[in-house]
């Protein structure tokens, strides 16, 4: 059965679309993403089995992905100090604290953004990370006698890294470095570091680190 030209509108095409490109886009960039996680692993030193194991994939994709480093691309090296300067690694932080907040907290004013980030449906900006401190300062006051002192230590500390301004990012410690000399590893990318601190920040706060 055809339908007579113009029985959709453009408008009502595209507000059909809109929650598939969505999807889309964050399938997209989550593959990115794990292209770029393990290139870091690769960078730790890993073998293509253990990245396959983590990583639930086969060991020829893993290696199909590795083959797509150039020798001349140094592998990024990463830091797992929770304390870090540059604001990727702050905003993986605040996003931490904002899931725990939104898991611990009935009505929580953060839990929509926390769950717009999870679905890929905002990113973070400098305007979206004043958005979800505003939220999160909000859910610390007024739920201060059922959340951790922790919380609150962990906001603060954040905070104050994020009002100093932008900051670099650092590369981690290459232990090679002492015995030859090596082109210098590049900084992973903010979204490799906004997730590795994302994780870091849910570890210290659930005391399983």
């Amino acid at each position: 059965m055809r339908h007579e030209p113009g029985a959709l509108t453009e408008e009502q095409a595209a507000r059909m679309l809109a929650g598939m490109n969505e999807v889309i886009r964050a399938g997209e960039e989550m593959r990115r993403l794990r292209t770029e996680m393990i290139k870091l692993f690769a960078g730790f030193g890993w073998t293509q089995d253990k990245i396959a194991r983590i990583t639930e994939m086969s060991q020829p994709a893993v290696s199909k992905q590795m083959t797509r480093f150039t020798a001349d691309d140094p592998l990024p090296r990463l830091g797992t100090a929770l304390e870090q300067p540059d604001t990727a690694w702050l905003q993986g932080r605040l996003w931490a604290l904002a899931e725990e907040v939104a898991d611990a907290l009935d009505a929580a004013r953060c839990a929509r953004f926390v769950g717009a980030l999870a679905r890929g449906r905002r990113h973070f900006t400098p305007e979206s990370t004043d958005e979800l401190r505003r939220l999160l300062e909000a859910d610390l006051r007024l739920g201060a006698a059922e959340l951790p002192a922790a919380f609150r230590a962990a906001y603060d500390e954040i905070s104050r890294g994020l009002d100093t301004g932008p900051r670099p990012a650092a590369a981690g410690s290459d232990p090679d470095s002492a015995r030859a000399p090596a082109p210098a590893p590049a900084p992973a990318p903010a979204s490799v570091r906004r997730t590795v601190a994302r994780q870091l920040q849910r570890d210290r706060l659930r005391g399983d680190s």
